[in-house]
């Protein structure tokens, strides 16, 4: 049975007693109450939702309501955008992420983000694409040491066999599948904690969005991830939770529903949520 506790103004979402929550049953990032604006115009309000340890996370709902914006929160992106500004709290480990005195660097190096286009830096190599956070916060002190982790952030994102040979060559000269996967090993070099994809598979073909949603089963054994997808198939598939958003008639994002995702998809507790799965609207 779903719980709600209020917050404020808020709703609070808790997963059914059927989630797949970890051992220690605690919250690797616990959202409460959270705002986001892009200049005065209000994204999303009150979000509250513990997202658990090694566990993926679908994000879904129709386009505008929010989901993209509510991802980029969880690193800290949001603010970078003009007029971007947060109100409420995001928890990693108990400690705000939004708190004056943590460093925006450093919460983005344990909570990593893939972004819906593959983004390579195009005058580098695919090496050196890999290779640049690392270098960028100064995490190896040998040239041995780099390529081990290079290495082994490839063979991380299932990609090691494919460029083994090339890399030495510029990572946009990969294709769209292999590019994503090059960004998603960009992201892992760093050891992150978190990785956060926004709709990682809408510009791939089928054949990449399969080995892409292998790759993220393969990593939730390691890493916590949250997933924005239009998908609504992708979102049954891969992920242990989802969360529904939805805009209000402010046009301001909010939570409907969050739960297990076979829950969620099959006995959904929101009569929105269920018209959307559906396809009655979206």
């Amino acid at each position: 049975m779903m719980v709600r506790e209020q917050i404020g103004d808020t709703n609070r979402v808790e997963p059914s007693e059927a989630s797949p929550v970890p051992e220690s049953g605690r919250g690797v990032l616990d959202v409460q109450d959270l705002k986001a604006w892009y200049g005065k115009t209000l994204a999303i309000k009150n979000i509250s939702i513990d997202i658990h340890y090694k566990t993926i996370t679908s994000v879904i709902g129709p386009s505008g309501c929010g989901k993209s914006t509510f991802i980029r929160c969880l690193n800290r992106m949001h603010e970078v955008s003009h007029g971007g500004r947060v109100a409420g709290r995001v928890l990693l480990d108990g400690k705000d992420i939004y708190d004056s005195d943590i460093d925006p660097v450093a919460v983005r190096r344990r909570i990593g983000m893939v972004f819906q286009k593959p983004t390579p830096f195009p005058t580098m190599s695919v090496f050196d694409n890999v290779a640049s956070g690392l270098r960028l916060a100064r995490l190896w002190s040998r040239r041995g040491e780099l390529d081990e982790v290079v290495e082994r952030s490839l063979r991380h994102a299932a990609l090691w066999d494919e460029v083994k040979d090339k890399l030495s060559e510029s990572g946009t000269s990969l294709s769209g599948g292999q590019q994503q996967r090059l960004c998603i090993a960009r992201a892992l070099a760093v050891q992150p904690e978190i990785i956060l994809l926004d709709e990682p598979c809408s510009a791939l073909d089928p054949a990449s969005t399969l080995k892409i949603e292998d790759l993220m089963r393969d990593l939730a054994k390691d890493y916590t991830i949250v997933i924005v997808t239009h998908n609504m198939q992708q979102a049954a598939r891969v992920s242990d939770m989802a969360a529904f958003f939805l805009a209000d008639s402010d046009r301001a994002g909010t939570l409907v529903e969050y739960g297990p995702t076979s829950q969620l998809f099959t006995n959904p507790k929101d009569k929105r949520t269920e018209d959307y799965i559906t396809g009655r609207f979206g």
